[in-house]
């Protein structure tokens, strides 16, 4: 039997298999099956499945308890190529990639169907255009003559099963939900913001706030609109642009403290509150829809529900089932350990071949031991801080990490160029094409709030055309060591979910550089084994074989706000 089988979805509700040959065409007659459960049941044998879309079929096949080890997904990787051909933007569906082939006109991608709070998946519905199984075939082996076009086709071979992968990982997170007692967040919630009025209004302690502020001011302010206290700080001889903590929070004025606890309690409200909680918790778990690759430097997005920015104090209602743990665990320092990577710098890698603290490690060489100058002057080369200061700390980092500077460098020189900029495994920066002000969320790249709120830090979108080639440099600059980052998160994740397949561990939740595994008490220990070794393995695929270790922090705990 063929390695690789491809499953298309015919429009009388069945679908349609077929092997498929090293060269991607077709390596026996197409075959009906009655469903996606079917013909994955009856070929166990097959090493990697290949269809258009994992959102389509894999929660199909997880409704119905069956797992594929392995997939290719096609939509997925013709927004890799699209990419790395320096055509970031135009249609990615598999109806788009074959019209581009046969040269007709090419159709846009369906819109996004926002996600459905609470449900079990909010993919279970099939979208997207219907395209037959022998024309995604043809649309299957184009692609991979175009890999072996690129520059590194093993590498973007291994991208391209990485974020296969990842989908599929997502797909299961979706299906399985982060564990969530409802009890417990309604009883956070009474803590933190009091009873409930009829009629939705605001809650006793926010009211209650509200009359503080508005008591400070000596006039009524609401302060859920920020233009209504920049005006009333105005009124009191204080200027101010914004409501943001780092701009109020010094300003000696009696508003000040109630506000800011105000503004905090309020985003809760909003953000996680009564209302959230019976939209989105459904059966003892919270199930956002998570997106892999929803970014163009690959990092994940979730379409509804927050679930990438659940405050700490709401993480109290995240509990493990009885007799099972959480396994927390974040990598550490995980942007220069990439760097090192990446850039090949013998100083960095041999600072990042240890598991201790690098930042400690680059400051006895760099910084005469000061370990808060040495982490701002890495995280200033990899984010663009090269002006004051932040100068001064990236020429001393210059003189001992030479390659490493070097390699951000010349990055943010194509960025600012307008030259498409890659990580290592080929993921591709496109080039500017339009403006827009917020990089940060849509690039998936952080800035911090101050950074947003200056006129030196504009942020820039990729895709997005831009007169500041400062902008896009420290976009480009940025991008070369998230990206990566984001690679090799991928082939973590791939590494665990195999390693997982044997144990009741399900992988929960992740987020950039944190992992959630739900499985029982018994099997913790295995578990931490497990993400261990699948860093170590995820590191060598990634960045071939360097002394670079990506160690974890990990946490088995029954709450996950008990994580260290």
């Amino acid at each position: 039997m063929a390695d690789r089988w491809l499953l298309a979805g015919a429009e009388d509700g069945g679908v349609d298999v077929a092997p498929l040959g090293p060269d991607g065409l077709p390596a026996g007659p197409v075959r009906r099956e009655a469903d996606p459960a079917a013909a994955v049941r009856s070929r166990p044998g097959v090493a990697r499945w290949v269809w258009r879309s994992t959102a389509e079929v894999c929660p199909r096949l997880l409704a119905t308890g069956v797992r594929v080890e392995r997939c290719y997904d096609i939509e997925a990787a013709e927004t890799l190529l699209l990419g790395h051909e320096g055509r970031y933007g135009e249609p990615r569906s598999a109806a788009a990639a074959l019209a581009r082939l046969r040269g007709g006109p090419v159709p846009p991608d369906p819109p996004q169907r926002p996600a459905e709070p609470g449900a079990q998946s909010p993919l279970f519905e099939p979208r997207g255009v219907h395209v037959p199984a022998p024309d995604l075939i043809a649309v299957y082996a184009e692609q991979q003559r175009r890999i072996e076009a690129t520059a590194h086709p093993d590498r973007m071979r291994l991208l391209i099963a990485a974020e296969s992968a990842g989908m599929l990982v997502a797909a299961e997170m979706n299906h399985a939900g982060l564990p969530w007692r409802a009890d417990v967040h309604r009883a956070l919630l009474h803590d933190l913001l009091g009873e409930r009025y009829a009629g939705g209004g605001e809650p006793r302690r926010l009211a209650e706030l509200a009359d503080e502020i508005s008591a400070a001011f000596g006039r009524r302010v609401r302060p859920d609109l920020p233009a209504d206290v920049v005006k009333a700080f105005a009124q009191a001889g204080i200027k101010v642009t914004s409501t943001r903590r780092w701009e109020i929070e010094h300003i000696d004025h009696p508003a000040v403290k109630p506000l800011l606890e105000y503004k905090k309690l309020y985003r809760i409200w909003v953000a996680h509150g009564w209302s959230w909680l019976q939209d989105w918790v459904r059966d003892g778990r919270f199930r956002p829809e998570f997106l892999a690759g929803g970014t163009v430097t690959g990092r994940w997005v979730t379409n509804g529900g927050g679930g990438l920015q659940i405050p700490k104090v709401i993480r109290r209602a995240v509990v493990a089932d009885p007799g099972w743990r959480l396994v927390v665990a974040d990598a550490d320092q995980m942007e220069p350990r990439v760097l090192a990577a990446i850039s090949r710098d013998p100083g960095l890698m041999e600072v990042a071949g240890r598991e201790s603290d690098l930042y400690q490690a680059v400051s006895e060489r760099a910084f005469s031991g000061d370990r808060a100058q040495a982490k701002l002057a890495v995280l200033g080369a990899i984010y663009g801080q090269t002006s004051g200061d932040g100068l001064k700390n990236l020429a001393a980092l210059r003189r001992r990490f030479p390659r490493a500077v070097a390699y951000v460098d010349d990055a943010a020189r194509a960025g600012e160029e307008g030259r498409l900029v890659r990580t290592w495994l080929g993921r591709t920066c496109p080039p500017a094409a339009r403006t827009g002000d917020d990089a940060t969320e849509e690039a998936g790249i952080p800035v911090t709030e101050e950074e947003q709120d200056s006129g030196s830090a504009r942020p820039w979108v990729p895709g997005y055309a831009s007169t500041d080639a400062r902008a896009r440099g420290r976009f480009a600059r940025n991008f070369v060591v998230q990206g990566s980052a984001a690679d090799w998160a991928l082939l973590l994740l791939a590494a665990l979910r195999r390693a997982l397949a044997d144990m009741a561990a399900e992988l929960v939740f992740f987020q950039h550089d944190e992992v959630i595994v739900h499985c029982p008490e018994e099997e913790a220990q295995a578990v931490v084994t497990a993400i261990r070794e699948a860093a170590r393995l995820a590191g060598r695929l990634t960045f071939g074989e360097t002394p670079v270790r990506f160690p974890f922090s990990t946490s088995v705990v029954e709450c996950y706000a008990d994580a260290r």
